[in-house]
């Protein structure tokens, strides 16, 4: 049986940003575990960061999707 499940946009989006930021939180983890461990890996550690970095941006750029503009 084959269910047929629609998402509206914000739903869309809403999902997107548990998944973006469950990836943030597994970069941050794999960040502080190879700081521990003194790895040497100074190239991988830095391109973690970086890649840390753009999934905060795509967050943040959700967030303020998600979140009603308020007229002052």
């Amino acid at each position: 049986m084959n269910a047929h499940i629609e998402m509206n946009p914000e739903e869309v989006l809403r999902v997107k940003l548990g998944v973006l930021q469950r990836e943030h939180r597994d970069l941050d983890e794999a960040i502080h575990a190879m700081a521990e461990r003194g790895t040497s890996d100074q190239l991988r550690l830095v391109r973690l960061k970086k890649q840390k970095l753009a999934l905060k941006d795509q967050i943040a750029r959700i967030e303020d999707q998600l979140t009603p503009d308020i007229i002052a």
